[in-house]
């Protein structure tokens, strides 16, 4: 513990006393961990699928539903207040539209999500609750991330899904945001304006981490979801086809859900017990 301790301190150091370059030092292995997971590789690729699409939208309804609901109940505490942009980067408007484009009217019935989303969405609540100053790291993290790729991931994923038009990519648009370049640097020095003691600011640097992390076991998670419903699918084609077809026989969308109810029983079983 005292080695990661002096080696985070260490990386902190070489970059000043700006706490939005410590955080981008102390959170460089977790970056590169989350863009290395299977399901980012696959969308950077652009071999993202509607249902991969469809089921990370729904974990990006949850994680920031609980981030900007946190957000607006601390939005005049002194760390918070500083970062706190709900006209220029809220999400949870537009992952509303994008859902009820895939879902239909009653997709609030319809969203799914895995026990690691859960967890992500619940340790967000829990310092919105305890330490509202920690979530500037979960904003970091996860807006600018936002920002800094949502362009290109937003093009990858109509290439890859054959969409004709912008319907069901709203959150990849920042409409607020004229300069997404500008507007993060703007972030970030609102960022730095923040008054932390020294033993504050250690906390901030693990809560990014932590953030990644979550992210991390989100897409494990959602990648383990799919390849359970992909298996079940298989196995339901070869040795009933029939019987399928007999149960949902207009409604395709319901067999997908179905499977997936399958897949998150057996991969929240696992995920809850850690």
């Amino acid at each position: 513990m005292e080695t990661m301790k002096s080696a985070r301190k260490n990386d902190t150091e070489d970059v000043g006393s700006d706490l939005s370059e410590q955080i981008k030092a102390a959170t460089k292995d977790s970056h590169v961990r989350a863009e290395n997971t299977t399901l980012m590789l696959d969308y950077q690729k652009g071999k993202i699928t509607l249902p991969q699409y469809k089921l990370l939208l729904c974990s990006l309804y949850e994680i920031y539903r609980a981030l900007e609901e946190e957000l607006d109940r601390n939005a005049s505490h002194p760390a918070v207040a500083p970062i706190y942009f709900p006209q220029e980067l809220a999400r949870l408007q537009t992952l509303e539209r994008d859902l009820e484009h895939f879902f239909g009217s009653e997709w609030r019935q319809r969203v799914i999500v895995p026990a690691a989303t859960v967890r992500y969405q619940e340790r967000i609540r829990r310092i919105g609750e305890e330490s509202p100053d920690l979530l500037v790291a979960h904003a970091y993290t996860r807006y600018l991330g936002d920002l800094s790729g949502g362009q290109v991931l937003g093009k990858i994923t109509q290439k890859s899904l054959g969409l004709s038009s912008k319907d069901g990519l709203s959150f990849f648009s920042f409409p607020g945001v004229s300069s997404p370049h500008r507007f993060k640097q703007l972030f970030r020095s609102r960022m730095n304006s923040i008054e932390l003691t020294e033993g504050r600011r250690e906390e901030m640097l693990r809560e990014a981490n932590t953030s990644f992390l979550l992210n991390i076991q989100v897409f494990d998670d959602l990648q383990k979801m799919l390849s359970v419903t992909t298996t079940e699918a298989e196995d339901q084609s070869e040795g009933d086809a029939v019987k399928s077809k007999n149960m949902f026989p207009s409604l395709p969308s319901m067999q997908f859900t179905v499977g997936v109810c399958v897949a998150l029983t057996t991969v929240g079983l696992g995920f809850y017990a850690l």
